[in-house]
């Protein structure tokens, strides 16, 4: 992979947390922004593209490792989705869709969800960085790790949603889970993570955390009063907001509420979702936070010190989505960065001013002091019904009990050449250390 260099300037920087010694692992493809939804869609992978460019530019890429995620099987998404669906998508094309009709509606593919060519691929290439992010993560080479291409939070287990086809978020989270015995999953794209929520609604393993725009809007899920059922009641906290939500405000929900999560759930890694529709400007949203004011979610999670997988996801407005996924990879790395934007491939979609900030707008903000203060306390009392968390791994005196379990071993076999690598593909439940469906699938190769 060719790198550009940074552009120079003696202009104002933009200061950035600190974050000394912080290991941050970036995977990209440069084939993602090949893929386009079609002709009027909102959807464009090209911003990975722009963004990613800027990221180069910037000179950001010298401080972290960065990967082309090495492409995982479609068994490996039959984790989470069915083998039908998954047949489906690695079948359907263009041209042969007349011959699927039935299919089309049943996995609510054709409209929001289209299908154009490359599809499964398009699908492969974002599901794989962020599995491979997370088995990172998990083999501690990684502090934190960025997959712009993920986030893709709406998909269903048999069914598209949302522009989203599967989803990496919660394949992810799976991943995570066999090494850690809690993950947290934060969302604040402007849309609900119904998809996410849905996967883990019944597990006190993983907390979902959601803040979101709610009434007569996408995907019409998330009501304060959702709260997780069985094992799970408790584990789903949503957060509905109103339109014109401003950095203050914002700030002053996220932040008390993520405190409280991490002082009862007490996480082993997170998992935040980094939609841009949230955005002041967005072309499918109504809030108006600025970039600095979105970022500074990505700062706070960062400040626990938690391993993290940072993902992308909504972002409908083309010029606005790469400032803000670069600056908030500078803030992952804790670099300052120019305001005034260096030349890139890209420089005209960012004019008249080629800044990395823009102001937000003066919109009303319908979410009123009163509103956001009793939200927060309705979520801290459901949080506060969280079971607490050992301290420490209790100790019987048997020699097993200072072990890791089995289920998070991290020394898996390779898998042999006779069965072609895909020995426990007919039981994607098994432990991790004795599966062998993926293990180099997991591995990345290092973009020099």
């Amino acid at each position: 992979m060719n790198v550009l260099p940074s552009a120079g300037g003696n202009t104002e920087t933009t200061s950035t947390p600190s974050t000394s010694s912080r290991r941050v692992s970036y995977f990209y493809d440069a084939e993602v922004g090949n893929y386009h939804y079609g002709q009027g869609h909102p959807m464009k992978p090209h911003r990975v593209r722009m963004t990613h460019n800027l990221v180069v530019n910037y000179g950001l890429y010298k401080k972290m490792d960065v990967f082309r995620p090495r492409l995982i099987s479609p068994t490996a998404m039959t984790r989470f989705h069915s083998d039908d669906y998954i047949n489906f998508l690695k079948v359907i094309t263009p041209d042969n869709m007349s011959d699927y009709t039935r299919q089309l509606q049943r996995f609510n593919v054709g409209e929001d969800c289209p299908v154009f060519d490359g599809l499964f691929e398009f699908c492969q290439l974002y599901t794989s960085g962020s599995i491979g992010g997370a088995a990172r993560l998990n083999d501690d080479n990684a502090d934190v790790v960025i997959n712009w291409s993920g986030g893709l939070h709406h998909a269903k287990k048999a069914e598209a949603s949302g522009f989203c086809y599967i989803n990496d978020c919660v394949l992810a989270i799976l991943e995570l889970l066999k090494k850690h015995e809690r993950v947290l999953y934060i969302d604040i794209d402007i849309h609900h993570g119904d998809g996410v929520e849905e996967a883990f609604y019944s597990t006190n393993r993983v907390m979902t955390v959601s803040f979101h725009k709610f009434g007569e809007f996408f995907p019409g899920t998330g009501d304060v009063l959702d709260i997780g059922y069985a094992e799970g009641k408790n584990y789903a906290i949503n957060f509905p907001l109103n339109d014109g939500m401003d950095d203050e405000s914002y700030k002053s929900v996220f932040n008390p509420i993520i405190s409280k999560v991490m002082e009862h759930f007490a996480p082993g890694a997170v998992v935040l979702q980094c939609g841009a529709d949230s955005l002041s400007g967005d072309r499918l949203g109504c809030f108006n936070l600025s970039v600095k004011g979105h970022a500074e979610c990505v700062n706070f999670v960062r400040s626990f010190n938690i391993p993290t997988l940072i993902l992308g996801g909504g972002g409908y407005t083309l010029r606005n989505v790469p400032r803000c996924w670069t600056y908030e990879t500078a803030v992952a790395v804790g670099a300052d960065v120019k305001d005034e934007m260096p030349f890139n491939d890209y420089y005209e979609y960012f004019g008249p001013d080629y800044s990395l900030h823009l102001p937000v707008s003066n919109m009303e903000n319908l979410n009123s002091k009163e509103y956001l203060s009793r939200t927060r306390e309705q979520l801290i009392d459901v949080l506060r019904q969280v079971e607490p968390v050992p301290g420490t791994q209790i100790q019987t005196g048997q020699v097993e009990s200072a072990l890791a379990p089995r289920g998070v071993a991290m020394e898996i076999d390779e898998p042999s050449k006779a069965d072609g690598g895909n020995a426990s593909a007919s039981n994607p439940d098994q432990r991790s250390d004795e599966r062998s469906d993926g293990r180099k699938e997991h591995q990345a190769e290092m973009v020099g």
